[in-house]
């Protein structure tokens, strides 16, 4: 059974959602994120990323919580502006992203910390704890969820036709960001309505997260101090729930997430190869030839202006194994520890990683310039992300990238419901 419950929100004025809502930090260059907010006084980096313009504070804890103090007073400007406003009755909503000839539709609701702790919200990554401390600083001073966690759960024809139904009529948001993404959203606040869809969520087993782990073990940390500070808690307060995107499993693909490593470990190239090929077929590819996907277990690699196709011997890798079918484990376990020494991948600084939203190109820049040797891996499935968390096992770090990435600032969820 899946708690998903409808909340009283803050969002931008329609006249300037488009302004206010922003891409996640980890999706753009910082160079970039300081160009928006020199540019741009209601961007939502303003409160999402205050280190960015006061780099100054980030290092120490008091600097810290000057810098938390700083979204929060950002924050409050944008209510006593009007710049965001608050729904007047509990809401639930359809999300739809829209870019080219694909599209991503989802329902924004508030999910159960209880649910998260007690694993029916799965998990497939461990998290660090320093950076869900700093997340859980953000959320309480800011007394806000400001990012959404994004999950999956399992396809539902009902829940399906609840969401038609609603985008059929006008939606509320309806613009186009500068990366040629269009976002619509449409409320659903009739009681009968929510009651029915929540009704149904609660038929479905388990959730997933999909994107969003720290955030969703920070919003958990703050609702179990908040308790201990309130031990006659209810369980309705809103501190027990955060804010979540939710996506049917049948809608969703799962992109590459592709390495980079800034040195060969003290190999030559020859001598990278000959290791290579013990465990891998190594064909180099024509001049001129850039890699493309084929199948699992085929690995892409670019080095010294060539790309090479890898395909992973059987040994290699378990079929019948959840986690280690997986390629990003199999590049893990085969190359970047044993031959190119990176043991760790969550703090090796000499590994990078790269949305495969850039392509190939971006592998064979960052391999000419910075960097040594690309290594593009083949997406896992949303299958294969769910079986691994229904084991509770764990993936690699940034195994997932999915595609386009939500908007910050469009939602967000007071931990107090002030009426």
């Amino acid at each position: 059974m899946a708690v998903v419950r409808p909340f009283r929100g803050l969002r931008p004025r329609a006249d300037i959602a488009d302004k206010v809502a922003v891409l996640p930090m980890d999706s753009l260059d910082k160079n970039k994120v300081k160009e928006i907010v020199e540019k741009n006084e209601y961007a939502f980096f303003h409160v999402t990323s205050p280190h960015l313009y006061n780099p100054e504070l980030e290092g120490s804890e008091p600097g810290k919580r000057m810098l938390n103090k700083n979204s929060r007073n950002f924050l409050d400007h944008m209510l006593e502006e009007g710049i965001l406003v608050k729904d007047d009755k509990p809401t639930i909503f359809v999300y739809k992203q829209l870019i080219g000839d694909s599209e991503l539709t989802g329902i924004v609701a508030c999910t159960s910390v209880d649910d998260y702790l007690n694993s029916n919200i799965k998990k497939h990554e461990f998290t660090r704890s320093e950076k869900e401390t700093d997340i859980s600083y953000h959320i309480d001073y800011c007394n806000a969820n400001t990012g959404t966690i994004y999950l999956i759960y399992r396809w539902q024809k009902d829940i399906e036709d609840i969401v038609n139904e609603t985008m059929s009529q006008k939606p509320v948001y309806d613009f186009v960001t500068d990366d040629g993404v269009e976002h619509l959203v449409w409320p659903i606040s009739d009681p009968s309505r929510l009651q029915e869809l929540t009704s149904l969520f609660e038929k479905v087993d388990s959730l997933y997260i999909a994107d969003g782990h720290h955030r969703s073990a920070a919003a958990a940390r703050v609702c179990l101090e908040r308790r201990k500070q309130n031990p006659d808690y209810t369980g309705e307060e809103e501190f027990n729930y955060f804010l979540s995107v939710l996506f049917p499993d049948k809608k969703l693909n799962i992109m590459d997430y592709n390495r980079l490593v800034k040195d060969l470990n003290g190999l030559t190239e020859e001598e990278f190869l000959a290791k290579l090929s013990e465990n891998f077929k190594v064909e180099k590819l024509p001049d001129g030839v850039q890699f493309k996907f084929e199948k699992a277990h085929v690995f892409g690699m670019y080095m010294n202006g060539s790309w090479y196709k890898l395909t992973a011997s059987e040994c290699t890798y378990d079929p019948n194994h959840p986690v280690n079918c997986l390629d990003v484990v199999v590049l893990q376990n085969y190359i970047l520890d044993p031959i190119l020494g990176i043991k760790d991948p969550r703090i090796d600084e000499r590994l990078d990683f790269v949305a495969g939203v850039l392509g190939m190109d971006e592998l064979e820049v960052r391999a000419s310039n910075d960097m040594k040797v690309a290594f593009a891996v083949y997406p896992c499935s949303v299958k294969e992300l769910m079986d691994v968390a229904d084991v509770g096992e764990v993936m690699p770090p940034k195994a997932t990238w999915f595609e386009p990435k939500l908007r910050s600032g469009l939602f967000i969820h007071p931990l107090e419901d002030e009426n």
